[in-house]
């Protein structure tokens, strides 16, 4: 009773048991309720410190643990874009900005810098977080699949349609739609995509019935959409139909200062708290190496270089050093 009272007061807290009877049953019970662990007289003095020392480093890494679970959840509400400095400062504002809002957002950066992630942020952030997010990679897919897949079909509109299909703008109904690599998209396809955003109606292929939908459009390019759109490459209309509220992302090149937060943050989504912890506080060789690299394939190839090193981990050499080893050779 006096444990479960202490365990409702404070679940933190690390509570040893002193006893002077000994039974395997009433052991097991004390830990199931939540004890660090139980101890009988006569008390052994030194196993007596062992053990508290033991829990007051339990406790200190639990806390630990929390602080950067919250850490990391709050980075994630502000679309994963983790730093300090004035450019990740000033995105954090747009952010925050742009997505209560319901205009469309074209995301534009490097491949691999994250525009995924952002798309995902602003949706999170975003009135319609409870609904939908549906995603499509334009480039993907052969152009005369990606109209069926916008907008869906109608069975037996043609060869293989052997059902309806509701198409990604019906799934994202009251939600969002994410388009990768828009500048992919033929200019056919972009006509259709212009009227469904004008008019806020599609048709299934194959169809003659209006469908009415309510999605709000998130677009993404690694290409600079303006020029094509002035070279006649990419449409005009549709180019300033998305680019209602623009966003930029930097490459990493040019933010090296988030390479430590996005290591915890990768490492903490592998639930590698240890190394999470250590990573923020890197020794001057491996900053320099991580600065030294000039990461052509921007958030993408940080990752993949860390799960190459989360591979390889095997506890037989410090993380640092296999770090520095793997991004000198990188």
């Amino acid at each position: 009773h006096t444990l479960k009272s202490v365990l409702e007061y404070n679940p933190a807290l690390p509570v040893v048991l002193m006893t002077a009877y000994s039974s395997v049953e009433t052991a097991v019970e004390a830990l199931r309720l939540g004890a660090y662990d139980y101890l009988v007289k006569p008390l052994d003095f030194e196993i007596l410190r062992h053990t508290l020392r033991q829990a007051i480093e339990h406790s200190r890494l639990s806390v630990e643990n929390r602080e950067l679970r919250r850490q990391l959840s709050e980075a994630a509400a502000r679309p994963g874009i983790l730093g300090r400095s004035p450019a990740m400062l000033a995105m954090q504002e747009t952010i925050a900005t742009v997505a209560p809002t319901e205009a469309t957002v074209l995301i534009t950066g490097e491949s691999g810098v994250g525009k995924e992630l952002m798309a995902q942020a602003l949706h999170s952030a975003s009135p319609r977080r409870a609904q939908p997010l549906v995603m499509l990679n334009c480039a993907a897919l052969p152009s005369e699949l990606i109209e069926g897949e916008l907008f869906g079909w109608r069975k037996g509109a043609f060869t293989g349609a052997v059902q309806n299909r509701a198409g990604l703008f019906r799934q994202a109904d009251k939600g969002t739609l994410f388009l990768d690599e828009i500048s992919e998209m033929t200019q056919a396809n972009q006509v259709r995509l212009l009227r469904a955003l004008q008019e806020k109606e599609i048709f299934r292929v194959g169809g003659d019935r209006v469908v009415n939908i309510d999605v709000r459009i998130i677009a993404a390019s690694n290409r600079d959409l303006f020029r094509m759109a002035s070279e006649g490459l990419f449409r005009r209309d549709l180019y300033f139909r998305l680019n209602i509220l623009p966003l930029h992302i930097p490459p990493l090149r040019e933010r090296k200062d988030n390479i430590p937060l996005l290591i915890a943050h990768f490492a903490a989504k592998r639930r590698r708290f240890d190394i999470a912890k250590k990573a923020k506080k890197s020794p001057p060789a491996v900053l320099e190496a991580l600065n030294q690299h000039n990461w052509p394939g921007n958030v993408r190839e940080l990752e993949n270089v860390l799960d190459r090193i989360f591979t390889l981990d095997d506890g037989s050499e410090p993380f640092e050093d296999l770090l520095l080893r793997i991004i000198t050779r990188h």
